[in-house]
């Protein structure tokens, strides 16, 4: 009996502990963070490729232009995600989660239909980034 009493009591610490990690992914303050900060990564990205930036006359770059345009990248994403209180890594960590609650952030952009139309303005995809279908 003390086994199954035991059994039960863990069981249920660990679905508090799952539950918590899973709410504080979706709380309001995340959402908002997540969804501005994706729609800031995404603006910057369409503008920085805009016109086929360092393609020349259709031509790939070379890997060292390459290199030094991937280093330019990261130093800009990691600028805007400073302004947002996060890392490269803690992005990279955590909006799978936050953006995994869709409900959320269809709530929290229909809230703010100017926010809306620039989320929804962003490519569907990106180098095969992004949970929600909309890289970065």
């Amino acid at each position: 009996m003390t086994t199954t009493l035991t059994k039960i009591i863990i069981g249920t610490c660990l679905s508090i502990l799952l539950f918590s990690g899973t709410s504080l992914a979706t709380e309001p303050t995340d959402v908002e963070n997540f969804v501005k900060t994706r729609i800031e990564i995404g603006e910057m990205m369409t503008n920085y490729f805009k016109g086929g930036k360092g393609y020349g006359d259709g031509q790939r770059p070379s890997p060292e232009a390459m290199r030094e345009m991937g280093m330019d990248i990261n130093r800009k994403v990691s600028a805007l995600l400073a302004t947002h209180d996060l890392t490269i890594d803690e992005y990279r960590q955590r909006s799978p989660e936050v953006f995994a609650n869709d409900a959320a952030v269809k709530g929290y952009l229909s809230e703010h239909p100017d926010l809306k139309e620039r989320y929804e303005a962003l490519p569907l995809s990106s180098m095969g980034h992004g949970g929600s279908g909309r890289g970065y």
